[in-house]
């Protein structure tokens, strides 16, 4: 991000513009919404400026910009339409403190006016840092159209109320207050009353939180899915929106935790496999404490949670505290995984059944039914499988697994940065040194990618004829 989003205060502030033309004119029409002290240098306005000057919108001064004229300026356009002399206009007022944007100058501008959507006091500004002003004026049309205009009526009415909310205790409290007024009590009573219906349903609204007992904790167990945000659940979004606090795993991205809201508590409670980790009882821990505090908390893991998860064990620690929990179910690696090669888990003739497996536990490398494994045409998707290769090689090949067998190894399923590893049995935990594969890896034990499954098909069917 070059550009920091604020939004500045400039009411009764000077905002100087040097220009009296056609780019002078748009940016006017912009500024005329704040509440500012407007003043025009141009030697030849249109007739429009002198029209608005009358009017008494804003200030015209019939000369170009000299020397002082800038001072105590909070912003700076330099709209003349001339590269010469809107690089000398932004100088002065430069050098007298003002923030300048020089219009169709990006490079040479402090700042940039976004596109706005205008529900005063409600403002949704857009920017794409001057890349792509088209999508940005899309983007606006589509919420003008989204927006309904009585959310800033509500807003404004509401804006003198929020002293008497601060009876609420901070935090869940006040936005389920909130979060019921603008979204059911609000608009219903504006509908059935008007404005002059809105202020008691405010006094009628609060006295009923009043009343509520102190809001209970709640732990939602949610999966983050494999990593790519879009594969993120809409009800993962909403758990996430809600969340006081955030408990995540390391394979959970900035993407993903950027959807959080900006008040919650993030804490970082990641495992690494026969490394460093947070003690189970330390997560769970945070867990009551939090939730008994009553707040809402999110657990969030990489994946599925109720895929080696160790989900069991921190919802035994809520119940044992009476802790009211649920799930919210992500998209496994796995899924993610056969997704980027080109297979299915199940196909006919080949598996009716697949396998997930864990290749390590707390107690180290992971038994398993090597056996059954071992036959023709399995198919099994290997979790935490990288450190763990080489046992889970050398077991197969004992139980008589085709040291042929094709194995996919997938290495940030569903991310940019994903990539995807051809391997056999016989070479997978060579393949996997000779790789540096360093990231969360997924095993696809019997899947070689589509490509490859064709050319094996294809020979197998030449050698049959």
């Amino acid at each position: 991000m070059d550009y920091f989003p604020i939004f500045l205060a400039v009411a009764g502030r000077r905002i100087i513009l040097s220009g009296g033309g056609d780019a002078a004119i748009a940016k006017l029409r912009l500024l005329f919404k704040t509440t500012a002290h407007i003043t025009v240098f141009a030697k030849d306005p249109l007739p429009e400026i002198l029209h608005w000057e009358k009017s008494g919108k804003l200030a015209s001064v019939a000369r170009k910009l000299e020397t002082g004229d800038a001072l105590c300026a909070a912003l700076f356009y330099a709209a003349n339409e001339d590269a010469q002399e809107d690089r000398r206009v932004a100088k002065l007022a430069h050098e007298a403190g003002a923030l300048v944007n020089i219009v169709d100058n990006l490079q040479d501008s402090q700042f940039i006016t976004p596109a706005i959507v205008d529900r005063d006091p409600v403002t949704v500004a857009i920017g794409t840092e001057g890349a792509a002003p088209v999508l940005a004026r899309a983007l606006k049309a589509d919420l003008e159209h989204r927006l309904p205009a009585q959310i800033g009526v509500l807003a404004r009415i509401a804006k003198s109320f929020r002293k008497n909310v601060n009876a609420l205790p901070m935090g869940r409290a006040r936005r389920s207050f909130w979060s019921e007024f603008y979204f059911n009590t609000g608009p219903r009573a504006l509908d059935e009353s008007g404005e002059a219906g809105i202020d008691s349903a405010l006094s009628n609204l609060l006295a009923t939180h009043l009343k509520k007992a102190t809001p209970t904790g709640h732990v939602i167990f949610v999966g983050a899915g494999p990593g790519d945000p879009e594969l993120l659940t809409l009800k993962a979004c909403k758990a996430l929106d809600r969340a006081d606090v955030v408990l995540y795993d390391r394979l959970v991205g900035d993407p993903i935790l950027e959807l959080a809201r900006r008040e919650a508590l993030l804490i970082d409670v990641g495992k690494t496999g026969f490394g460093a980790s947070t003690p189970q009882q330390e997560i769970n821990a945070l867990l009551l404490k939090h939730s008994q505090n009553g707040q809402i908390v999110v657990r969030l893991k990489g994946g599925d949670a109720t895929i080696f998860g160790r989900l069991d064990e921190e919802i035994d620690a809520c119940e044992a505290a009476e802790i009211d929990w649920s799930i919210v179910p992500g998209i496994t690696a796995a899924s993610a995984a056969v997704a980027a090669i080109g297979q299915s888990l199940t196909r006919r003739q080949r598996n009716a059944s697949v396998k997930f497996l864990t290749g390590h536990d707390m107690h180290g490398f992971h038994e398993q039914e090597w056996q059954a494994l071992a036959q023709p045409n399995t198919v099994a998707a290997i979790y935490m499988g990288k450190k763990s290769a080489r046992f889970i090689q050398g077991r197969l090949l004992m139980h008589g697994a085709d040291p042929k067998t094709p194995i996919s190894i997938v290495e940030y399923a569903s991310r940019p940065h994903q990539r995807i590893i051809e391997a056999c049995l016989d070479n997978l935990a060579e393949t996997l040194r000779a790789q540096s594969v360093s990231g969360p890896a997924l095993t696809l034990f019997g899947l070689p990618a589509r490509k490859a499954a064709l050319q094996i098909e294809n020979h197998h069917a030449k050698v049959s004829a």
